[in-house]
């Protein structure tokens, strides 16, 4: 069976990754924060290290529950970066509170994260022909946007770049290569 490049090398838990949820559209508000907080600490690392730690991320980050995330205190703050199951950088522990405040504004305004979110392409997922891992881009104008709009409600960790495995992550763009099996069958998603 054919897949994306990028998971040639990969463990079982990417390949898992790849088949079952990658490119698959999210329309879930609690799926779009975890995104939205693990896209942020993946930012340096690869997304291996990631997927190995979010099961505990799931757990000590309260479900990825935004409104509970949103209180976090300075030793709530202090047990994270102490803790070595997450990706224990100060900065990225940080984002995390400020952009779960940041999300539930933007469920204030638009009803929804989900609302707001797929509004940058439109509402549905861009289907794109990439016939190798090297026709990806890093970012795109439609990330450029997205990051940017973003910053400007206060979001952190949120750069183009992010944005963009943001959009391939949760749907928004089907990035599998052409002759990976999955590209058929993401492409049929909404």
């Amino acid at each position: 069976m054919k897949r994306c490049g990028w998971t040639q090398s990969g463990s079982e838990l990417d390949v898992s990754y790849h088949d079952h949820e990658w490119g698959v559209p999210v329309h879930d508000d609690t799926r779009w924060f975890e995104f939205l907080i693990l896209e942020g600490a993946q930012a340096g690392l690869s997304w291996s290290t990631i997927l190995k730690k979010r099961d505990h991320y799931r757990a000590v980050y309260d479900g990825f529950d935004p409104a509970v995330v949103a209180r976090y205190d300075a030793r709530k703050q202090a047990a994270l970066l102490a803790d070595a199951g997450i990706v224990r950088n100060r900065l990225k522990v940080a984002a995390a509170v400020t952009n779960a405040k940041c999300f539930l504004e933007v469920q204030r305004e638009h009803g929804s994260f989900d609302a707001y979110i797929w509004r940058f392409v439109g509402g549905q997922p861009l289907q794109t022909g990439r016939q190798a891992r090297s026709d990806v881009p890093a970012r795109t104008d439609i990330s450029d946007a997205m990051s940017k709009d973003l910053k400007r409600r206060g979001f952190t960790f949120v750069g183009s770049t992010i944005c963009y495995a943001l959009m391939q992550a949760a749907g928004l763009v089907n990035d599998h290569e052409t002759g990976c099996f999955r590209h058929a069958q993401v492409r049929g998603l909404r």
